[in-house]
């Protein structure tokens, strides 16, 4: 039903789509400024700092899903695969993309040598956390998340 492909250049824009699809089922689509450009520049450029895998809907060819990953340090554990987004289209959620996509993501991350795989889950997200507690995923409610945007850091280190 569904082909999982390592992700080309051609497929960014529609990988784009599916980005602020996501980010409008997790109410907030005015946070992506990620564009076309920006992301063959860092996916496909002479440094890549990621790469992901799609799902394509074997009857029409379509990308319905995709799984955006990079690499980490871990300080305590070494190299780590991080799956920054898993994203498959409302109208293919539960016919079995996402575990397709979610199972070549681990794939990847043996084949790499990592030493696992993190990733992070909003707490209201009641069937994305369904889905990773069938894969006995430990759901660490422990750790806060922090960030500072380019703009912030500009003014704290004033290069503004």
């Amino acid at each position: 039903m569904y082909t999982i492909r390592k992700g080309k250049k051609t497929d960014l824009p529609r990988v784009l789509e599916l980005v602020k699809e996501l980010a409008l089922y997790e109410k907030a689509p005015e946070q992506v400024t990620n564009t076309v450009a920006l992301m063959e520049e860092d996916g496909f450029g002479e440094q890549p700092i990621f790469g992901f895998f799609v799902a394509i809907k074997d009857s029409t060819q379509e990308i319905v899903g995709i799984s955006i990953y990079y690499y980490r340090y871990s300080t305590w554990k070494g190299r780590r695969l991080y799956l920054e987004d898993i994203v498959v289209t409302a109208s293919e959620r539960g016919n079995g993309a996402g575990k397709l996509l979610f199972d070549r993501t681990m794939l990847k991350c043996l084949e790499d040598n990592c030493t696992g795989m993190m990733w992070q889950v909003l707490d209201w997200n009641e069937p994305a956390i369904n889905f990773y507690k069938k894969y006995g995923a430990d759901l660490d409610g422990e750790w806060i998340n922090c960030n500072l945007q380019a703009d912030e850091i500009k003014v704290l280190l004033g290069k503004k």
